[in-house]
C-alpha cells in the first residue's frame, strides 16, 4: 500500500507539473515573439484536475509504522475516537489527519547532579531537615494505546518533556520531604522508591500513561553532610560490630554452660549405666554359678576318665613296643644267621672256584710254559723291562729262576732237592 501511495502521489505531481509547464511555455513563447500573452488556462485546468484524481486516494492512505499508534483528527469535529494500530488505514482526504504516538516502552531519566555534555535533567529535592538531595531516577512507561485519543485531545505534547518531568519530580519531592536524609540514603531507600512509584503510577494512569517500573538509581548528598554521615555510619558500624561481639560472647558463655550441663548429665548417665552393668554382671555370675558347678563336676569326671584312658593307652603302647622289640630281635638274629650261612657258602664256592681255576691254569702252563713269562711281564710291566732270551741260554740268571718257578708251579721238585 505504501508503494501504491507513492505511485499515486508521483502521478499527481506529474499532472501538476504538466499544468505548470503549459503555462510557463505560453509565457515564454509570448515573451520571445513579443506577442500578446494568451495562456491556455483550459488545458492547464484539465491537467490540474487530472492531478487531483490520484492525489485524493494517495492522501486517504495512511501507514502507521511498527511501534507507533495513530489518532484521526478531523478539521471539523476534532479528535475522532479509536486508535489506529500499526498497518495501513484509510482516512478522508483533506478532512482528516493522523497524529502518531510512540507506544513502545520509553524511559524518563534524571541525574543526581549536573554532568558535562549530558542533557539529562537534574532532579533536586529537599529532605525533612531542609537539605538538598540529588536523585538519579529512571521511569519506564508506555502510552496506553486505547487512550491515545484522550492523550491527543487533552495532554500537552510531547509527553516526555511536558508531562513526565513535573509529575516525577513532584512525587519524589512530596515523598522525601517526610524522611531524614540518612533514612533516604540507607535504611528506607526502598520504602521511598515504592511510595514515589505508587504516586507516579496513580497520577499518570488517569492520563493514559502506564508506568511499568520506577528505579532509584542514585542518591547524591551534600558534601558536608556526606562526610558527617560517613563518620556516623562508621560509628554505627562499630557499634553494630561491638554488639555482635557481645552477643557472640554471650552465646559462647551459654554454649559453655550447656556443654558443662551436658557433660554432667553424660557423666551421671555413664555412672548409672556402669552401676546397672555391675548389678547385671553380678546377677549373671550368680546365675552362671548355678550352672557352672554341675559343669565343673562333669569336667572333673571327664578329666578322670581321660586320664584312665591315657594310662590304659600308655600300657598298651608299652606292651606293643616290647613285643615289637622281641620280634625285631628275633628277626635280627635270624637275619644274622642267614648272612653267616650265605658268607660260608660264598667262601666255599669261591674256594672251589679258585681251585678249579688254579687247576686249569696249571694245565695251561704245563702245556705252554712261556705263559709264565707273559704273566710275570704283565704283573711287572709298570716296574721292569722284559727281555726275551732262549730257554737254553747260558750265563743268564733268569734261566734258573724261570725254571724253578715252572717246576714249582707244576709240583715238580728242583733237581738239586732231594
Amino acid at each position: 500500500m505504501l508503494l501504491l501511495k507513492y505511485l499515486l502521489m508521483a502521478g499527481s505531481a506529474g499532472f501538476f507539473s504538466a499544468a505548470a509547464g503549459v503555462l510557463v511555455v505560453d509565457v515564454v513563447t509570448a515573451i520571445r515573439q513579443s506577442q500578446t500573452l494568451a495562456l491556455r488556462w483550459r488545458l492547464a485546468t484539465r491537467l490540474a484536475l487530472a492531478g487531483c484524481v490520484p492525489l485524493l486516494p494517495a492522501l486517504s492512505i495512511v501507514v502507521v509504522p511498527s511501534g507507533m499508534g495513530g489518532v484521526r483528527v478531523s478539521q471539523l469535529s476534532g479528535t475522532r475516537p479509536g486508535t489506529l494500530y500499526p498497518g495501513t488505514h484509510f482516512v478522508m482526504p483533506l478532512m482528516h489527519r493522523v497524529a502518531l504516538f510512540n507506544i513502545r516502552d520509553q524511559v524518563f531519566a534524571t541525574n543526581p547532579s549536573e554532568v558535562a555534555k549530558d542533557a539529562t535533567p537534574v532532579l533536586k529535592v529537599y529532605s525533612r531537615e531542609g537539605l538538598p538531595v540529588g536523585l538519579g531516577i529512571s521511569v519506564r512507561y508506555q502510552l496506553d494505546p486505547q487512550k491515545l485519543p484522550y492523550v491527543e485531545n487533552n495532554l500537552p505534547q510531547p509527553i516526555e518533556t511536558e508531562i513526565m518531568p513535573p509529575v516525577v519530580a513532584n512525587a519524589f519531592r512530596q515523598t522525601i520531604s517526610g524522611y531524614l536524609v540518612r533514612d533516604v540514603f540507607s535504611t528506607k531507600r526502598e520504602e521511598v522508591r515504592r511510595m514515589a512509584a505508587d504516586a507516579i503510577t496513580k497520577r499518570l494512569a488517569s492520563d493514559g500513561i502506564v508506568v511499568k517500573e520506577v528505579m532509584l538509581r542514585d542518591v547524591s548528598l551534600p558534601p558536608e553532610y556526606a562526610k558527617g554521615l560517613e563518620g556516623l555510619l562508621l560509628k554505627v558500624q562499630e557499634n553494630d560490630r561491638v554488639a555482635i561481639e557481645v552477643e557472640l560472647k554471650q552465646k559462647m558463655v551459654r554454649t559453655a554452660e550447656l556443654e558443662a550441663e551436658a557433660e554432667k548429665a553424660r557423666h551421671v548417665k555413664q555412672a548409672e549405666g556402669r552401676a546397672q552393668v555391675t548389678v547385671l554382671e553380678a546377677k549373671a555370675q550368680a546365675d552362671a554359678m548355678q550352672h557352672t558347678l554341675p559343669l565343673k563336676e562333669k569336667q572333673i569326671q571327664q578329666s578322670r576318665l581321660e586320664a584312665e584312658a591315657r594310662k590304659e593307652a600308655t600300657v598298651k603302647n608299652a606292651e606293643a613296643a616290647a613285643s615289637a622289640k622281641v620280634i625285631d630281635s628275633k628277626a635280627e638274629l635270624e637275619k644274622r644267621n642267614l648272612l653267616s650261612q650265605a658268607d660260608a657258602q660264598r667262601v666255599r664256592l669261591m674256594a672251589v672256584a679258585d681251585a678249579d681255576r688254579m687247576k686249569s691254569e696249571a694245565v695251561v702252563l704245563k702245556d705252554n710254559p712261556l705263559l709264565i713269562q707273559k704273566i710275570i711281564a704283565e704283573r711287572l710291566s709298570d716296574k721292569v723291562q722284559i727281555m726275551m732270551v732262549p730257554m737254553d741260554g747260558k750265563f743268564f740268571f733268569a734261566n734258573d729262576v724261570l725254571k724253578a718257578q715252572q717246576l714249582g708251579a707244576f709240583g715238580v721238585p728242583h733237581p738239586n732237592q732231594h
